[in-house]
């Protein structure tokens, strides 16, 4: 089966290279083709349904970021004819992602920083045709108008005074999340770790924290206005203004488009730790999250790995392991969970060991379809029904 003649794809980023899962509208066989940037750190592969163009973002070890993208669902990439990099100092108090030979703070402010990575690209909607964001290390999002060709900063969240105050997670300081609201094209969430959710209601002219009740027990205050470590947020099309986020410390909903959050997992679920999140494509009130034991141990709950569901908000969870491995510490990372959008909804996980669970029933049950990858960085799927 070639790309073209897929009915789903599966895009996995991983430390090694992209590969690309296909299969038919059942969902029972895949084929697997790989590794395209054979070596390279691929970080987000998406899909831009409006031109059904694939876009990739990789960072190499000697040559840096880039991104690059695909017309043919993957059988050969073009880069962009401009990558995302900073070309002045950011105006806030301090610049972040200083490089190592600045000698003072003061000589800091001065040098311009470097885009480590690009942890993420996210199309617009319909109503912008050709515009794409990217969020990257260290924390700041650009915006492409050419389909990928070329990026631009967007100055205003670079010069955000609560900028200088955002600091780096175990993985970097990263914006990672980018949801265009689906309703409203002026709206756009960005999610920072750690440095919380901000929405523009502007098109990016300016920007606010909404983080409300989020908690951040690595801080003194424990409910600062901005300084949370948000690992992930999705909303539904469906119910734009309802928001969950999975977090450094807890599970999260918005009802009213990130102005507060709701703790749902508190009491209800093992853990307040993980990373991924991810809505079924057809209810918007069922959600999916893996946990792990804990900020400091980082592996799975009690040592057996399983997807909790939510099927009501958040209101009561679900532990499932049918398929899945049972006695086994796997890590999933903050990109790694996807969804399909069949009515029978394709689940996907990708864990930092190099498996693949994917579930063709919406989560009642899960089969290992890929094993033996390098180390998996993200997932994404294409439907192309």
């Amino acid at each position: 089966m070639s790309n073209e003649q897929a009915d789903v794809l599966v895009l996995i980023g991983t430390r090694k290279g992209g590969f690309i899962l296909s299969s038919d509208i059942n969902r029972k066989k895949w084929e697997i083709k790989g590794p395209v940037f054979k070596g390279w750190n691929v970080m987000h592969m998406a899909f831009d349904p409006r031109d059904q163009r694939l876009h990739a973002a990789v960072v190499h070890d000697v040559y840096g970021p880039s991104t690059h993208y695909s017309d043919d669902f993957g059988e050969s990439w073009t880069q962009g004819k401009k990558a995302p990099i900073f070309s002045r100092p950011s105006k806030s108090s301090r610049p972040l992602g200083t490089p190592e030979e600045a000698k003072s703070p003061e000589e800091a402010k001065e040098q311009i920083e470097k885009v480590l990575k690009v942890w993420h690209i996210r199309p617009a909607g319909m109503d912008k045709p050709g515009f794409l964001y990217a969020g990257v290390e260290p924390a700041a999002l650009f915006i492409s108008t050419d389909r990928g060709e070329t990026w631009q900063l967007n100055t205003s969240l670079y010069d955000h005074p609560h900028r200088a105050d955002w600091f780096p997670g175990a993985g970097g300081l990263c914006l990672h999340t980018i949801i265009p609201d689906p309703v409203n094209p002026e709206r756009i969430y960005v999610a920072v770790s750690t440095g919380g959710c901000y929405r523009t209601d502007d098109g990016g002219k300016t920007w606010n924290p909404y983080n409300k009740n989020v908690r951040a027990d690595f801080l003194p205050d424990k409910f600062p206005e901005y300084g949370q470590c948000v690992h992930k947020m999705v909303i539904h099309p469906d119910r734009p203004e309802t928001i969950f986020q999975q977090n450094h410390c807890g599970v999260y909903r918005s009802d009213n488009q990130g102005k507060d959050w709701i703790d749902i997992g508190d009491q209800k679920l093992p853990s307040r730790f993980g990373f991924p999140i991810a809505v079924h494509p057809h209810d918007p009130e069922t959600i999916y999250i893996v946990l792990e034991e804990s900020d400091q141990y980082r592996l799975s709950v009690d040592g057996s790995f399983a997807v909790w569901r939510s099927q009501d908000s958040g209101d009561s969870w679900q532990r499932i392991t049918e398929g899945l491995p049972g006695k086994a510490h796997l890590v999933v990372l903050r990109e790694a969970m996807a969804t399909d959008q069949f009515e029978e909804a394709g689940i996907y996980i990708g864990t930092s060991t190099g498996q693949v669970f994917a579930s063709n029933d919406s989560g009642d049950s899960w089969e290992k379809i890929v094993d033996y990858l390098p180390r998996i960085l993200s997932v994404e799927t294409a439907t192309l029904t």
